[in-house]
């Protein structure tokens, strides 16, 4: 009861990040397109009057998108933001946030100077304290309203383009849930009619970014709602496990004795209700999750369809996924080949990067191994395991980024499908992130992993990969270079040596005066090269 009091009070003097701004879902805000806040410490929009930033008109991406998506006009997440707002603040220098009131990922302090850098931790290596404290800090999540965001029940035309504003309050933890869903929800075209093809989070270059992203917004809504700076996110090492090792009542809820399908009542996970888990049912009234409880976590672990998942992921599929050179590739979907993202997703063979829709590989495999709530796309941030297992997906991509070292430019600036372009803003983020701003090292976002920190000599080793993958591509035109050489060498070493002779025969009294070392050494440095 404590930390919850706590919580709440510090949830009311602190800034949460989501999705709609409770100050901008108003009729004036949505009438006029602008979502500008005050920023409490001056009063001024964007915190102007401070320098932190100023109200501008967005700047929209204009790179053509894939062939996925044929309308246009008909979804409200088509380039977010501008159906609900076409002015937001633009914050300068290290200033974050719908009203620059906070620092970006990696600063802190007043004027958000000072570098920090965060490290997640693996799950089973936090004492007793610690994780019972991530426990409670979920719980509290899950209990506190955000005092600052809102999400929409209805559309924009159900809002009759602004003038009805449809939002409702919603907790911190639950909000998170809502945004998943929503970026990843069918497209409601009328009637009776969706059009299913589309994912602003998934199935394409975004998934890596957009999550990352994700990840970083929730562990700082933690950091606030529990006043806990040092908070972060643990992961779950799943590589090599037997079984769901996280399943227990210690930790993320162990199963029900009689009801396999649920959770042990000794865990508090099993009071929680599930939202935006009936897509179906949205779908049939032309609806949007309205965030109302729809009943209890399910979760029955490895009772799954084998013959798409037959297990938990190996480490020996995880490393063949990152020597995979390419970030994206073909038609950067669900389809491509040879795509570090498509197979770290799990679309693609994790032994041959082969697009195979029929299996579930790497990320995809846990989700559907969980086999309930995690294992349905929209909803599947229900699961509080959902956190970890991102998290660790995460550090893959981390480690894949360090051994590749990609320039910005390797994310597709192009022909990607809906959302997924390099300069499209996330859906459905405000403030406003492009997809290329999170693929970037983790460092450079404030934070780190605990296991690729650890020994110097891993670290050292990642850096070498690349370089020694370049001269593997190239070692038999630096052999065959050698060859070549060493022949031209011993010819020429051979005509000098003729010349020499021919020239210490005709004229002895010219020969240069050269003492037998120095003619020994003249000829092997010849020979050696």
């Amino acid at each position: 009861m404590f930390l919850f009091t706590v919580g709440f009070l510090l949830v009311i003097l602190q800034l949460c990040t989501g999705q709609f701004p409770r100050a901008c879902a108003n009729t004036r805000s949505l009438l006029r397109k602008e979502c500008c806040p005050p920023w409490d410490g001056d009063g001024s929009p964007c915190g102007e009057l401070s320098n932190r930033g100023t109200c501008q008109s967005i700047l929209l991406s204009q790179a053509p998108l894939g062939p996925q998506f044929p309308f246009s006009g008909v979804d409200d997440r088509e380039d977010w933001p501008s159906v609900f707002y076409n002015q937001t603040c633009k914050c300068k220098g290290n200033f974050m946030g719908f009203n620059c009131g906070e620092c970006k990922f990696g600063f802190s302090g007043l004027n958000c100077t000072e570098r920090r850098l965060r490290i997640r931790r693996n799950i089973f290596q936090l004492t007793i304290s610690e994780k019972d404290k991530f426990l409670a800090y979920l719980n509290l999540a899950k209990n506190i309203p955000s005092q600052d965001y809102v999400i929409a029940t209805g559309t924009y035309a159900q809002m009759n383009n602004g003038s009805n504003p449809m939002f409702r309050d919603i907790n911190v933890y639950d909000l998170f849930v809502w945004i998943h869903y929503y970026a990843s929800r069918d497209t409601l075209l009328g009637g009776s009619s969706v059009w299913r093809d589309i994912d602003f989070a998934h199935e394409a270059p975004g998934f890596l970014p957009w999550h990352r992203a994700f990840l970083l917004l929730w562990e700082r809504e933690i950091q606030k709602i529990t006043g806990d700076e040092n908070f972060t996110i643990p992961y779950w090492d799943w590589r090599d496990a037997e079984d769901c090792v996280v399943c227990t009542d210690e930790y993320m809820g162990g199963r029900h004795p009689t009801n396999p399908n649920s959770l042990s009542p000794a865990s508090f996970f099993s009071s929680w209700q599930v939202i935006c888990t009936r897509s179906e049912e949205y779908n049939s009234q032309q609806a949007l999750c309205n965030a109302t409880g729809e009943g209890p976590i399910r979760r029955n672990p490895g009772n799954n369809d084998k013959s798409r998942t037959p297990r938990l992921p190996s480490s020996a599929e995880v490393e063949f996924c990152l020597s995979l050179t390419q970030y994206e590739s073909g038609s950067m979907d669900k389809m491509a080949n040879y795509s570090f993202r498509n197979t770290l997703e799990g679309f693609a063979d994790p032994h041959t990067a082969i697009s195979n829709i029929s299996q579930s590989g790497l990320h995809n495999a846990l989700h559907i191994y969980m086999n309930g709530s995690m294992s349905q796309v929209q909803g599947s941030a229900n699961d509080p395991i959902f956190i970890l297992h991102h998290a660790f997906v995460d550090s893959i991509f981390e480690r894949w980024l360090r051994r590749h070292r990609p320039m910005l430019e390797v994310y597709p600036a192009a022909n990607a499908p809906i959302g997924h372009n390099r300069e499209n803003y996330m859906v459905p983020f405000i403030p406003l992130y492009r997809n290329g701003e999170f693929f970037m090292p983790s460092r450079e976002l404030g934070y780190d992993y605990e296991y690729l920190q650890e020994p110097a000599l891993n670290s050292f080793q990642e850096f070498l990969i690349p370089y020694l993958e370049q001269a593997r591509q190239i070692w038999p035109w630096l052999v065959g270079s050698a060859v070549i050489g060493g022949i031209v060498a011993a010819v020429l070493s051979g005509l000098i040596l003729a010349f020499r002779k021919k020239r210490a025969g005709a004229s002895p009294e010219v020969q240069p005066l050269l003492t037998e070392s120095e003619d020994y050494n003249n000829i092997s440095y010849q020979s050696h090269f």
